[in-house]
C-alpha cells in the first residue's frame, strides 16, 4: 500500500491546489491512503469544519492538525463528531477531539493515524514522549499500518521520535516547520522518517506568509497582521510504500502547480 502524506496546506493557495491536484496524484501514485496536516487551511491560521469537508471531498483520508486547530472556534463540534480529522493527543483530555483514529484505506486494510505535538519551543503541557506508548499500544490493537504526524519545531524532537518509535509503527512524518527536509529514510526495522514534509501553499513567500509582511516585523519589531501569499504554489508530500505494517520504501515529492 501505498500512503500519501501531503505537508502543511496552507490557506486558499494551498487548499485550492490540493482539491485540484489531489485526484491526479493518487491515480499517478497509486495511493491507497491520503492524510493531509490541515491546521493552516483557515487564511494560514487553523481549521473550519467546512474547508476540513472541502479537503475530506478531495480524497483526503484523515486530516491532521498541530499548534493552531483552536483558532477557528467553529471547528470544535466538528473534531468531536468526524473520525476523519485529529488534533494532537497530548492537549488535555477535556479538548475537543482525538488524537487517535483508524480508518478503512482503499484496499481494505485499517491505517491507524496518530497525531502529536512537539514541546520544545512550542509550549506543550505534556511531552509526547510521555504519551506515545500507550497511544501505539492501542493502535496495535486495531491496525497493522500506523502513522504519526509530530507537528514539532525543533528537529532533534523530531528525529528523537522516530528513533523511539522505530520498528513498531510503520511511518513517523514531521510537520510544522513548512520546509521540506531531505532526510528521508526506511530503517532496517521498518519505520518510515522524515523530519519535515514540508507546505503545500505558496512559496514566494516566507513560509506562505506574504514576504514583505514578515520583513517588516523583523526589521521593526513591531505586530503585523499576517497575509497569505500568493506566488508560486507547489505541493510537498512523501510517499511510504507499506506491507504489512512495515514501511519498505520512502519518497520525497515537490510539485509545482
Amino acid at each position: 500500500m501505498n500512503i500519501l502524506f501531503l505537508g502543511d496546506v496552507f490557506g486558499q493557495p494551498g487548499r485550492d491546489a490540493v482539491v485540484r491536484e489531489l485526484p491526479g496524484l493518487v491515480d499517478e501514485l497509486a495511493a491507497g491512503f491520503v492524510i493531509a496536516n490541515g491546521e493552516n487551511i483557515a487564511n494560514g491560521a487553523g481549521i473550519t469544519s467546512k474547508l476540513a469537508q472541502k479537503l475530506l471531498g478531495a480524497g483526503v483520508d484523515v486530516i491532521t492538525t498541530g499548534n493552531h486547530v483552536w483558532r477557528q472556534r467553529e471547528v470544535y463540534p466538528f473534531l468531536d463528531a468526524s473520525d476523519r480529522i485529529v488534533r494532537p493527543a497530548n492537549f488535555p483530555p477535556s479538548a475537543p477531539g482525538r488524537g487517535l483514529t483508524v480508518r478503512t484505506s482503499h484496499s481494505g486494510d485499517e491505517v491507524a493515524v496518530i497525531n502529536l505535538m512537539g514541546q520544545v519551543f512550542m509550549g506543550t503541557g505534556i511531552s509526547p514522549f510521555r504519551i506515545v506508548d500507550a497511544l501505539v499500544d492501542e493502535a496495535q490493537t486495531m491496525a497493522e499500518t500506523i502513522v504519526v504526524d509530530l507537528h514539532a519545531e525543533a528537529t532533534s524532537e523530531k528525529v528523537a521520535m522516530a528513533h523511539y518509535l522505530d520498528g513498531r509503527v510503520t511511518a513517523v512524518v514531521g510537520t510544522h516547520t513548512h520546509v521540506q527536509t531531505a532526510d528521508e529514510r526506511v530503517t532496517e526495522r521498518g519505520t518510515a522518517a522524515i523530519t519535515d514534509v514540508g507546505m503545500c501553499g505558496p512559496y514566494e513567500s516566507v513560509i506562505g506568509v506574504r514576504t514583505e509582511i514578515i520583513l517588516r516585523r523583523f526589521l521593526t519589531e513591531l505586530p503585523a497582521q499576517f497575509e497569505v501569499a500568493e506566488g508560486d504554489v507547489r505541493i510537498d508530500a512523501v510517499v511510504v510504500t507499506a506491507e504489512g505494517g512495515r514501511a519498505t520504501a520512502v519518497q520525497r515529492l515537490e510539485r509545482r502547480c
